[in-house]
């Protein structure tokens, strides 16, 4: 395997690629496919239990030794979940002597597979290709997680060899580590070590140069946290235009030795200089030279003011006048930070419409590679980087909230956007409190992989309805205001409230209402669209997370004048209008349809 840019094994995979142009096609539309994002190490090994048991070890900051193979022996699990597509944790090569790395996030070599994943070692590459070709035959798309930012922990800060110092203005000295991972005092550049292997510096070889890293320390107390190292990585010189050129190119040869179908980029904020535009385009265009017309990319955007952070690192502002059209889309934090909130009962509705209402304002002027951006948002309600699992069992053990988890998930399926569910969700995990807690070794659960286990059960339902109805997909977007009394509507603002939105593609709506409450039933009238039903039209329940849902009565008309309807954009109206009444049970969501 090539250990440079430029050598000829790494170029005959390339040009292999471009030639047959027969790479495994992209899907017609990513909102097609959810997604079922897993942490490779803590998912399943086929041949041996968890290194360090519980498989639930709130501190267990190493290796489990999941492997690529226990992926793929569970291929038929995920597909059968409702998936289409899976985004694995990164899985190329990061240093050998940091256990601490488990996650994938401390690249040392950015062309290999990591060892630690494969059941041989020295089969890596080998192991991790035939697994994506593997989730291909079984239909399910591969996304790679990615990092562009920062390196392993490659080297320490002179004279001490510490890996984190304070903060400089000024680019420090350092000293490079063995394959044992110590700071070695003549290792003051690449170019000082002896006979480096593949345990040592960082590859490809063209990276190893002292000045494509910041070597700036840890970022300044109060400052801003995108300068100096990422703790204990660290971070790349992403404003170089070399940087730039060897990072694409080699992730260009990941999209061909591995035949993937999208990048989930980490850190994305973190990149400086247009990297973030230039990588989105470069490979967008490399990935349609080889076959792949709809190659996706989508990266992480977490800070304070994600709204204005998402509008400058994905797509194009139309305003822009250059012709590149950068990252997809983003990981949906907004989002994220408000229904989560929401399902739990402590925030109002009115608090996510606010959201989207804010979004439509900052992103007006942004367009993706496929127009609009938000419509391609990966959505989520958990994962590996919040200390929370987004089910709550409390202390005395009894599950008392366990409809909000699909009462959540049900909703996430039918809002705009590709959803994301986290792995262990479908079986209940429940861990809280650090990292590791929530990045548990699944296959050391009892019955870890039960298809029968309600939430997988619950779950592969609302993908069913997902997958059968195209307005959930596609469809336009419409909160709809609701009232107890059928004189006043709007959105509540209340908590814990009801949430009601529709989904309308040509002929067809959809209706979404929830209800958040952990103990009180609600009846509520829902406004439906006027020109798509009539009074006396029936909708069907598609969905419920309980196993007994009311039927909604008749959909009939409140008069023009009767009612008071506070609209989302501020405006009233008076009516007529057309209404559905839903019932709900606590912690119920149901999706609707006409008949």
């Amino acid at each position: 395997m090539p250990t440079s840019l430029f050598a000829p094994d790494f170029q005959a995979v390339l040009d292999a690629a471009t030639a047959a142009q027969q790479a495994f096609p992209s899907p017609a539309d990513w909102r097609d496919e959810w997604i079922y994002f897993l942490m490779v190490d803590r998912f399943n090994n086929q041949a041996a239990p968890p290194l360090h048991p519980p498989f639930d070890d709130p501190n267990c900051f190493r290796y489990q030794g999941a492997k690529f193979s226990g992926i793929q022996q569970q291929l038929p699990y995920i597909k059968g979940l409702g998936a289409g597509a899976i985004w694995l944790s990164p899985v190329l090569k990061n240093a050998s002597f940091d256990q601490g790395s488990y996650h994938g996030y401390g690249i040392q070599d950015f062309l290999r597979a990591n060892p630690f994943f494969a059941d041989v070692p020295a089969n890596a590459d080998q192991e991790l290709r035939t697994l994506v070709d593997a989730a291909h035959a079984a239909g399910l798309y591969v996304i790679f997680d990615i990092v562009l930012n920062h390196t392993a922990n490659v080297f320490g800060y002179a004279p001490s060899g510490d890996s984190g110092v304070p903060y400089s203005n000024n680019r420090m000295d350092v000293q490079w580590r063995d394959a044992a991972g110590n700071a070695v005092p003549a290792f003051t550049s690449p170019a000082a070590v002896p006979n480096p292997t593949l345990d040592e510096l960082v590859w490809p070889v063209e990276l190893q140069q002292n000045e494509y890293f910041r070597r700036q320390g840890n970022p300044a107390p109060g400052g801003d946290d995108t300068i100096g190292d990422f703790a204990p990585f660290k971070q790349l010189s992403t404003w170089e235009t070399d940087v730039q050129r060897f990072l694409i190119r080699a992730y260009q040869y990941v999209i061909a030795r591995y035949d993937i179908d999208g990048f989930r980029i980490d850190t994305l904020r973190y990149l400086k200089g247009d990297l973030a535009q230039i990588f989105g385009n470069s490979m967008r265009e490399f990935a349609l030279s080889i076959g792949k017309k709809n190659f996706f990319t989508f990266g992480e955007v977490l800070d304070g003011n994600e709204e204005s952070d998402i509008a400058r690192f994905i797509g194009k502002n139309t305003t822009d006048q250059g012709d590149m059209v950068g990252v997809d889309a983003a990981l949906d934090y907004p989002l994220f930070n408000n229904i989560v909130p929401l399902i739990k009962g402590s925030a109002a509705p009115q608090a996510l419409v606010s959201m989207y209402q804010q979004r439509k304002r900052i992103e007006q002027t942004v367009l993706s590679s496929h127009g609009d951006a938000t419509r391609y948002f990966v959505t989520f309600v958990d994962n590996h980087d919040n200390h929370a699992r987004i089910r709550f069992i409390p202390p005395d053990g009894i599950p008392i909230f366990d409809n909000q988890v699909t009462a959540g998930l049900a909703c996430l399926l039918a809002l705009p956007g590709i959803p994301c569910i986290y792995y262990g969700t479908e079986k209940g995990l429940h861990g809280a409190g650090s990292d590791p807690a929530v990045r548990e070794a699944l296959w050391g659960a009892p019955g870890a992989f039960d298809r029968t286990n309600p939430f997988y059960q619950q779950i592969r339902g609302m993908a069913t309805v997902r997958a059968a109805e195209a307005a959930l997909r596609y469809g336009r977007f419409y909160f709809r205001p609701i009232s107890g009394d059928q004189r006043t509507f709007g959105i509540s603002s209340f908590s814990p409230g009801v949430i009601a939105f529709s989904r309308i593609l040509n002929d067809q709506e959809v209706l979404t209402v929830a209800n958040f409450s952990t103990t009180a039933a609600q009846t509520v009238s829902v406004i439906i669209d006027s020109s798509l039903s009539t009074p006396g039209d029936n909708f069907a329940v598609l969905y419920s997370n309980q196993p007994t849902p009311a039927v909604p009565s008749p959909v009939s008309q409140l008069a023009g004048g009767a009612v008071t309807i506070n609209e989302v954009d501020g405006s009233q109206g008076s009516g007529p209008v057309n209404i559905v009444v839903v019932t709900l049970q606590p912690m119920e969501t149901q999706i609707l349809r006409k008949h």
